[in-house]
Order: C-alpha cells, then structure tokens, then sequence
C-alpha cells in the first residue's frame, strides 16, 4: 500500500474519532481509559501529541526524557492536553490532517489510531467498524516489531493468532482465534481482549497481559 492510502486510513480514523467525542459530556472525559493510570481525556491528549510529532521533535524530547518513552509520552501528554476537553478536542480537529510522524514505519500511524482509538471508545462503551484493511495491516506491524520498539515478535514466537474475520495467521505455537481487531488489543496488552478469543494459546497471552 502507498503511502497515500496509508494516511488516508489514518485521517479517517482521526475524523471518526472526533466524530465520537464531539457529543461526549463533561463526566465522561474522566472515565478511565483502558491506558493504565490515563483517563480519556489523556489518551486524547496523547494522540494530539503524536499526530504533531515530527521525526527530529521526537528525538529531541526522547533524548530532554533521558531516553525514557513513558517520561516522554507524559510530558508530550502534559503538552498537548487542553485547558478543557472541548479544547482538547479542538487540537486534536485541527491536528487531524497531519502527516508527520515519529521515526516509525507508517503503518505505525494505524496502531497508534485504533488502539488508542479503543482505549477511548471501549470504556465508554462505543463502538467502530474498523476498515479490516487498516486493523491487519496494524497487526501485522505489531507481529514483526521487538517488544522493544512496543511489538510482539517475541510473544508471537509462542503463540499463533488466527483471525476468524480476516485473511491473517501470524505466529507459531499453540492457536489463538478471533476478530482481528481483538488480536491486535491482546498483542498490544489489553486484557480486556482476551475473553473474545478461544484456543490454547489465549493463556500464554492472559501470561503476557
């Protein structure tokens, strides 16, 4: 894939996003994200931060958070975060569009969107038809990226996914089947994942999580 179509299904998870939040009430922006220790307001505030990330911005705060990705991800957090959520929302419509990035693979940009896409929408109990495109093309990132980088190549050394919606079997070891969207959370450690998926290699994951 291009990486015009790349950013196109990129731009249009971000336009849905906002779409989500703009009737959101007051309340509901401190409900607790499945980001440990992040409400959704935060995880919002996280995905302004990235969408206005450029490579050499990235390795400046990395090297100002002392090699540190959690030290970096909260300050970038702290940056971006509005006065309110409106604002925060705000920042996020106005970011949306953009094509800078981290000094990542593009399909990067995917993981980062739907993931934290449902780390927002899960807890507050929406829901979104991911294109199957984007969530595969988001997994299989996942698969070959050292758990160093925040991959699971390592784990899936151990287990095999196996999606039972979409043409992809990643892994090797004992079975792991469901939706690909569920794969992805239960690589990218959301346990709230793993009850949608059946087979043997479910518990090395629930180990792992």
């Amino acid at each position: 894939m291009a990486g015009d179509d790349v950013w196109a299904l990129v731009h249009a998870e971000r336009a849905a996003l906002v779409e989500d939040l703009s009737r959101l009430d007051g309340a509901r922006w401190e409900v607790p994200s499945l980001c440990a220790g992040w409400s959704v307001h935060d995880v919002l505030a996280h995905l302004v931060d990235t969408a206005r990330t450029t490579r050499l911005g990235f390795v400046i705060g990395l090297a100002r958070a002392r090699f540190d990705f959690d030290r970096q991800n909260t300050t970038g957090l702290e940056r971006a975060r509005g006065a309110t959520p409106q604002e925060t929302l705000e920042r996020f419509r106005r970011a949306a569009p953009r094509r800078s990035t981290p000094p990542a693979p593009l399909d990067s940009r995917l993981v980062e969107e739907i993931v934290h896409g449902e780390d927002i929408r899960r807890p507050l109990g929406l829901t979104r038809a991911y294109p199957t495109e984007a969530v595969v093309r988001a997994l299989r990132l996942q698969a070959r990226t050292p758990a160093s980088f925040g991959g699971a190549r390592e784990r899936l050394a151990r287990v095999r996914l196996v999606a039972d919606d979409a043409d992809l079997v990643v892994g090797t070891g004992p079975g792991a089947t469901g939706p690909v969207l569920s794969l992805l959370l239960a690589v990218t450690g959301r346990r709230v994942a793993l009850g949608e998926l059946e087979g043997p290699g479910v518990e090395i994951l629930a180990a792992e999580v």
